[in-house]
Parts: C-alpha cells; sequence; structure tokens
C-alpha cells in the first residue's frame, strides 16, 4: 500500500510503498476514503508533541470500508463505513477507564501518534474505536466530525450552558462548533487573527453575530471562551472577555506558554479549563447530533500524495474550514 510517512521530525512527509497490514483479533482492516489533516498532524509532524513513533503514517479523522476483521469482532462487518478518530485504544481497566473518563487513561495510544495512522490507503484500528458514520455525508466533508468535531463538542460541553460564546481562532474545530452552537441558541463570536477580514466573514456567514480580531474586545462579556488557537497569550485575554464567573476553555492539545497575568483578571469566580482528547460517548453523543442538524463542514481536499501541502497550507493559514486528504 502507498503511505506518507514521517520518518524524521521537522522534515516533510515522504511517499513509500508500505506493506498490508493484518488485524489483530480485535482490530479491522479499514480501506481509507479520507482523512483529516489536524493542526494536532502538525505539533507532531513540527515536533511539538514529543516522542511520536517514527516512523509514523499520521492522520487520525479517518474514514473509510472495514476491508478485514480480526477472530474476535464483533459488530462491525467488511464494507462498513467507519471513522476512526485520535483516541485509538485505552486500558479498559484503570480508574479513568471504569467512571467514564477513559480520555485521561494512562495507557491510551492514539492514531497518527502512536499507531500508524489515516495518511495511507490501509489503517489497522481498534474495533472498540470505530464508529458509524452517518448517512448524507460523503467521506471528504465526514472527516473533520472525527477531531474537529468531536474535540469541538467536548469543548462546548466544558463551556456549560454559555449563551454569549467566544471562539478563539476560527477554523475547523470552530467552523463546526459555531453550527451546533447556533442550533443551541446560543450567540457566536468569533475571534480571527488580527485584519483577517476573510476569516471573519467566513465565522458571520455560519451565523456568527460578531467577528473580530483576536485583540479585540466583544461587543458584550462573554458567558464563556474556547481557545482553539494554540496561543498562551490567548488565555489572558479571554479571561478579560468573559463576565463574572465565565470560563475559559483551552481547546488545543498544544498550546504556547501562557504568560502571567494579574490575579484580578482571574478573580470574581473565572474559571480555566482544559480538554483532552475524548471518549466514545463523545462520538455517540455528536455525531448522530451533526446529521440532524445537519453540520456541514467547509473542506478542501487534496491528493495522498500532497499531503505536505496541505500541511503547509494549514501552517500558513491559508484554509478556511478543513483540510481533507481524499485517499481512494
Amino acid at each position: 500500500m502507498k503511505g506518507m510517512v514521517l520518518e524524521k521530525i521537522g522534515a516533510p512527509l515522504r511517499l513509500v510503498d508500505l506493506p498490508e497490514p493484518s488485524p489483530g483479533s480485535e482490530e479491522v482492516l479499514v480501506r481509507v476514503l479520507a482523512c483529516g489533516v489536524c493542526r494536532t498532524d502538525l505539533h507532531i509532524v513540527d515536533g511539538d508533541l514529543a516522542d511520536p513513533k517514527l516512523p509514523l503514517v499520521p492522520g487520525h479523522q479517518i474514514v473509510g470500508v472495514v476491508a478485514a476483521r480480526g477472530a474476535r469482532v464483533d459488530g462491525l462487518r467488511e464494507g462498513n463505513r467507519v471513522g476512526v478518530p485520535w483516541l485509538g485504544r485505552t486500558c479498559g481497566v484503570c480508574p479513568y477507564c471504569r467512571s467514564g473518563r477513559e480520555n485521561l487513561c494512562g495507557e491510551a495510544r492514539f492514531t497518527g501518534y502512536q499507531i500508524d495512522g489515516g495518511f495511507a490507503e490501509l489503517a489497522l484500528a481498534d474495533n472498540r474505536y470505530c464508529f458509524p458514520i452517518p448517512e448524507g455525508y460523503d467521506s471528504v466533508e465526514a472527516a473533520p466530525l472525527l477531531c474537529a468535531g468531536l474535540i469541538g463538542y467536548r469543548s462546548l460541553v466544558k463551556a456549560g450552558d454559555a449563551r454569549a460564546l467566544g471562539l478563539y481562532g476560527f477554523g475547523a474545530a470552530a467552523h463546526i462548533v459555531a453550527q451546533v452552537a447556533r442550533h443551541q441558541g446560543r450567540e457566536v463570536y468569533a475571534f480571527t487573527r488580527p485584519g483577517d477580514e476573510k476569516a471573519q466573514a467566513f465565522a458571520l456567514s455560519l451565523g456568527a453575530v460578531w467577528a473580530g480580531g483576536a485583540d479585540e474586545k466583544p461587543p458584550v462579556p462573554l458567558d464563556a471562551a474556547i481557545l482553539f488557537a494554540p496561543v498562551g497569550a490567548l488565555v489572558p485575554a479571554a479571561l478579560r472577555a468573559v463576565a463574572r464567573g465565565g470560563r475559559v476553555v483551552c481547546a488545543g492539545i498544544h498550546m504556547s506558554d501562557i504568560p502571567s497575568f494579574p490575579y484580578e483578571i482571574l478573580w470574581e469566580e473565572r474559571e480555566i479549563v482544559s480538554v483532552a482528547n475524548l471518549t466514545r460517548s463523545d462520538a455517540f453523543e455528536f455525531l448522530p447530533l451533526a446529521a440532524q442538524i445537519p453540520v456541514r463542514a467547509r473542506v478542501r481536499a487534496y491528493t495522498l500524495e500532497d499531503a505536505n501541502d496541505a500541511l503547509r497550507d494549514l501552517r500558513e493559514g491559508r484554509l478556511e474550514g478543513a483540510a481533507v486528504l481524499r485517499i481512494s
């Protein structure tokens, strides 16, 4: 099979021929149809996330069909279309797993990081971490739902019942979350790179009531803010934007250091919380909801061979919505 492989941190991915993998007893072999390109992939390639498996096939927003299954797989059949997310495997027995917080499992392994991912024609996946893709989505459009959607949804839940909601960084996750938030009757305030009028217009087209630069103050105090941009300096900015009792949710798996800030902007019971990974429950809640709304991801499709171009466009802020590799 063909695959795009990371052989050295900071180096471009290389298209190589790889042996076709065989599924273990609880695994399925997925013939990849599409795979989203996520900022986490960029963090892995650029070395912001430590100790990835090398060589590595990145990619953790996989949509494909089951091509083969292990002897102990029950419930999935050849030909089923499935999605494979970032969380690829957990121990199942630790206190976190037993209490529904498998996203915090110390033995968790992640797709496209410690497990070869979807920048390839075939991928192995634990059958317990494969989810049915709702009808009505083609595979390219569905791919961003597997991370931008799932992590975004978990972040939205962490924001509580906030009516006035700020979204810092209006990329793949935010443009999905905005649609869910509007469906729930919330007001969305979008924060982009200063001067990025195109991104601000994009946010307004999706129902945001206001859009401006991340260096601006919104016209009203926010009940909560979600930070998708991995910029630590935005944490104090968001704290200043939220009202008393407001919450700032840090949604990224990586963020630059948060600068020191005066206690007075945290006082009055403002909170800072983080989102780590996702759970299967998130997928079982979000994917049917996305189909019901329906959420429509804005995507730019690339070929497998053009994965480096997709990563570069993401790094340089050229994307409106999400990048997706169309594999086959």
